[in-house]
């Protein structure tokens, strides 16, 4: 009975003690906003970071979305175009319309367009101080000097630098907008020795100081003001033409060859300058023809010698040279800039060059220049412009 009595009373006292509250999981926090203003990516969805880009042309409410449907491995494509007559005249009145671009013969859509009278640049300047030089060097001097001049006005959207190359290549100059600093160092400049041409272009494609916004404004120029001959230094040439187009330059030249001697290196100037989307231009090139007495004189074993001291040849010397010029500097500032999203099938993408086209259907005569290829993926590895 006893038991009975304790057993009842240690029963009565647990009921009296207060149940233990269970343990509940913490309440979830308030989800903030992403930076922003966005909501936070849900499960299944893209994390931060991964969005794709925005397309230049933005897309109107009520629009049908018309980016690619294909995405390439460059995000974008930067296309400077010059349009001449058959009489090599400029042509300036076109419009984004007139225009047909196509990748490895697929339409593209062109996003962005740009005909500015003076549009930004930054030019390299790789001047020949060769053997080969020495001829016409006191005038092409001075048609150095009046090119820097004319493609540095002072301007901070337009900026240079100088490279030389003899026996080396050398950066005399780096990237400023002070003409002024070129043009000493070309006051200064002597012809002689060797001619590593690859180098120097290796050279402004890996150790100059860059730009904000380059390629695309300022758009990249490289002018080489020599033969083309190399005949040493380390580079080939279908290297630094790659590297060349990998950081989208554009190279013109200005060939120094004089008149009457043969040019063996003159495909060199042409294969760099054409698939760039430069020219070149030769200023000593049939000249002379309506100088009276340029090739009168005969010489002791009866042939005829170059008379290269009449006033007329002097003129006419000078008046090639700063037409080339004039040339050059005009059209590198009043290009036709275009710009597209490859839209390619992605199982074409691993192709190491794709192939470029752009026309004006309305204008079959017309002539156009621009580089016909690039290179939708980077080397790994290699070094870019501005590296070390």
């Amino acid at each position: 009975m006893s038991r009975l009595l304790v057993a009842i009373s240690l029963y009565g006292l647990l009921l009296s003690v207060p149940a233990a509250p269970q343990s509940q999981p913490p309440a979830p926090e308030p989800k903030l906003p992403a930076p922003g203003g966005q909501a936070p990516a849900q499960p299944g969805t893209a994390q931060p970071g991964t969005a794709q880009p925005k397309p230049l042309v933005q897309t109107r409410p009520g629009q049908e979305d018309q980016r690619p449907s294909f995405k390439g491995g460059v995000t974008e494509v930067i296309v400077p175009v010059t349009v001449t007559d058959d009489r090599g005249k400029f042509l300036s009145n076109l419009e984004a319309k007139d225009f047909r671009v196509t990748d490895e013969g697929r339409p593209q859509k062109v996003t962005f367009f740009s005909h500015q009278e003076k549009q930004p640049v930054v030019v390299g300047f790789l001047v020949d101080l060769s053997n080969n030089s020495r001829i016409h060097w006191n005038t092409y001097q001075d048609a150095i000097l009046e090119l820097v001049w004319n493609l540095l006005p002072g301007d901070p959207r337009y900026s240079g630098y100088l490279i030389s190359y003899a026996n080396e290549a050398e950066l005399l100059v780096n990237t400023t907008t002070d003409s002024e600093k070129l043009a000493e160092k070309v006051r200064k400049m002597k012809p002689g020795g060797g001619a590593a041409l690859f180098d120097a272009i290796y050279k402004s494609c890996t150790t100059r100081s860059l730009v904000p916004g380059e390629p695309y404004e300022p758009r990249r120029i490289l002018i080489i003001i020599g033969d083309g001959h190399n005949n040493t230094g380390t580079h080939g040439l279908g290297e630094v033409l790659e590297l060349a187009q990998r950081n989208l330059v554009t190279i013109y030249a200005i060939s120094t060859m004089a008149y009457g001697f043969s040019n063996e290196d003159q495909d060199v100037l042409e294969k760099l300058t054409t698939e760039t989307g430069g020219h070149v231009e030769y200023p000593l090139n049939n000249l002379y023809k309506d100088v009276s007495g340029y090739l009168s004189n005969p010489s002791d074993a009866g042939n005829y010698a170059l008379t290269v001291g009449t006033g007329g040849y002097a003129a006419e010397i000078s008046k090639g040279i700063f037409g080339a010029i004039s040339g050059i500097s005009g059209e590198i500032t009043t290009q036709y800039v275009l710009r597209y999203t490859p839209d390619v099938d992605p199982e074409k993408l691993p192709k190491l060059m794709r192939k470029l086209k752009v026309d004006v259907p309305d204008l079959p005569n017309v002539k156009i220049r621009y580089r016909p290829y690039y290179y939708p993926n980077p080397v790994p590895g290699a070094t870019p412009i501005g590296g070390n």
